[in-house]
């Protein structure tokens, strides 16, 4: 299992994400060591039920178990891409560290999406 997962949550119906999906897409090849999934939150509805989402693209970055992001983001690839990037370079510990810091970090938490796409 990779080590990384990055989850898009949009709607087929949205225009933004329409266009948002190929670059999204196309990043899963610049970080091997992570997982890009595209959630539709009509189509996922039942997964994604306890999931609060108001505008998209809302993404979703896990390290592990540990949820660093979840939030809208602007739809421009270069912000996802250093997120990332920033990421990648915190250790594992670092990021268990980042994720439980503040909060709303702490209650990104119990959106661990990976345990729910396994179950």
């Amino acid at each position: 299992m990779p080590e990384f997962l990055v989850a898009c949550l949009c709607a087929d119906w949205c225009g933004t994400c329409r266009d948002y999906r190929t670059g999204f897409d196309a990043m899963a090849a610049e970080f091997p060591n992570a997982e890009f999934r595209w959630l539709d939150i009509e189509d996922q509805g039942d997964l994604l039920e306890d999931f609060d989402v108001e505008n998209f693209p809302t993404l979703l970055i896990q390290r592990n178990d540990d949820v660093l992001f979840f939030g809208i983001m602007l739809p421009q690839h270069h912000h996802l891409r250093r997120l990332l990037e920033t990421f990648h370079e915190q250790s594992p510990e670092e990021s268990h560290t980042y994720a439980h810091k503040t909060a709303e970090r702490q209650g990104w938490q119990s959106l661990n999406l990976r345990r729910l796409l396994t179950q």
